[in-house]
């Protein structure tokens, strides 16, 4: 996937710059960050895309040094499976 990075966002859009999916993690502080939002347009659900923007939003994280606050639902149970970025989590 081609995912676009933005400082506080992940997100994947169809060649008509129609969002398709996005991870979302505002600022906290300095050292944190918020992972607040997943979304997957319907088109693509069932094909791993959550997963695969929520391990990108935890790789950067852990590039930036930063730690997540997980109040997204899908982040919770993401995080929950997937014990290696258990590090970045608040």
């Amino acid at each position: 996937m081609d995912f676009t990075y933005n400082s506080n966002q992940i997100a994947l859009y169809h060649s008509d710059n129609n969002l398709l999916a996005e991870v979302t993690f505002p600022t906290v502080d300095q050292n944190t960050v918020n992972i607040n939002h997943t979304f997957v347009d319907d088109s693509l659900r069932g094909q791993g895309v959550a997963g695969q923007l929520m391990e990108a939003a935890a790789k950067q994280l852990r590039s930036e040094n930063k730690k997540a606050i997980l109040t997204c639902t899908y982040a919770v149970k993401w995080f929950e499976k997937h014990p290696e970025y258990n590090d970045l989590v608040k």
